[in-house]
């Protein structure tokens, strides 16, 4: 990754075209479940802020990729969410496992709710 990168196609570039397809398929996700969410580097990684406040980060590893913050989990949510649960405010999906989209858009929904 690049040390600053400045947006956030440049942060995607860094990564092998394998891992660079899923964060893609993320950043689409995450503008389908947040529509009107604007992007900008933060803390180096990809942010998505609506209304000038950030609502979700995402971020690609060498063998996962993690989404910043988990929102407040109702009881149905929390049993979906804690096999992903890295800390206690990362998302953590395996690259060799499949990413689960559907519930990155719950989550990103949630966050948006909660913070906008």
């Amino acid at each position: 990754m690049t040390q600053h990168p400045e947006s956030v196609d440049d942060y995607i570039s860094t990564f092998p075209p394998d891992v660079q397809a899923v964060l893609q398929a993320v950043r689409r996700t995450i503008h389908a479940a947040a529509p009107g969410a604007q992007e900008s580097i933060s803390y180096q990684i990809p942010t998505f802020t609506i209304g000038g406040r950030p609502v979700v980060y995402f971020a690609g590893w060498k063998k996962h990729i993690s989404i910043y913050p988990v929102p407040e989990l109702d009881q149905s949510l929390e049993r979906q969410v804690t096999p992903y649960l890295s800390g206690k405010g990362t998302a953590k999906f395996l690259l060799a496992k499949p990413i689960p989209y559907e519930l990155i858009t719950v989550l990103v929904q949630r966050l948006a709710t909660q913070r906008g």
